[in-house]
C-alpha cells in the first residue's frame, strides 16, 4: 500500500471511530483488505503525517492521541463555539416533562427525586435522567432520610441556559401565580 493511500485509509478509519481507535486496531482492519503486512512503525509514521497535516492553522480540528488510541477533536479555540452548539441542541430537546421537572428541582433544590414525582404525581426517571445527560442538573449530595437518596439541584449550565446567576433570580412563585385564585376557578 502506498504513504498517501495508508494515510488516507488511517484518516477513514480514526475519523469514521466513535472512540480512540489504536494502531493495533488499525493494522487488524486494514489486514483484512490487503496482503501487505503493515507494521506499527508505519502505522505511526501515517499517524504522524496526518497529524502534521491537521495542524494547519485553517482547520478547526486536530488528530488526538488519546486513552492509547486517535481520535480526531475540535481544536481548544473552537470550543466556545461547540458548547453553544450544545446549549441550543439543549434548548430544543426539552419536553414538556423534563420541563415540569426542571421547574421543580430549581424551585425546590436541593430535592430528591422522590419528592419531584410526589409533587408531578408522575414517574420522572426519564426526565431526570436526560436532564442530567444535558448537564441542566447535578447530583448534589444525599439526603438524611431512609435510604439516603441522591440530592438534585441546578447546574451552572442551567445558569446559562437560562441566563440567570442564580436560583435567586429565578422568577418568584407569587410573580407567576396570581393570588386572587379561588377553589374552583381556574388561573387567567
Amino acid at each position: 500500500m502506498e504513504p498517501h493511500q495508508l494515510e488516507n485509509n488511517i484518516e477513514a478509519l480514526i475519523y469514521a471511530s466513535d472512540k480512540a481507535i489504536g494502531a493495533e486496531e488499525i493494522i487488524v482492519v486494514l489486514s483484512e483488505l490487503t496482503d501487505a503486512l503493515l507494521t506499527i512503525d508505519e502505522i505511526d509514521e501515517a499517524i504522524r503525517n496526518i497529524q502534521l497535516k491537521y495542524q494547519d492553522s485553517k482547520l478547526s480540528i486536530e488528530l488526538v492521541r488519546l486513552n492509547g488510541g486517535y481520535q480526531f477533536l475540535t481544536k481548544k479555540q473552537y470550543y466556545p463555539v461547540i458548547k453553544q452548539l450544545h446549549i441550543q441542541r439543549a434548548k430544543k430537546a426539552l419536553s414538556q416533562a423534563a420541563l415540569e421537572t426542571l421547574a421543580i428541582i430549581a424551585y425546590k433544590q436541593p430535592v430528591t427525586k422522590l419528592e419531584v414525582e410526589q409533587i408531578r404525581g408522575v414517574n420522572c426517571d426519564y426526565s431526570v435522567q436526560k436532564l442530567l445527560d444535558k448537564e441542566l442538573i447535578v447530583i448534589s449530595g444525599r439526603s438524611s432520610a431512609v435510604g439516603k437518596p441522591i440530592l438534585y439541584a441546578v447546574s451552572s449550565m442551567f445558569m446559562d441556559y437560562f441566563g440567570i446567576n442564580s436560583p435567586a433570580d429565578l422568577p418568584k412563585l407569587k410573580e407567576l401565580i396570581p393570588e386572587n385564585n379561588d377553589i374552583g376557578q381556574s388561573p387567567q
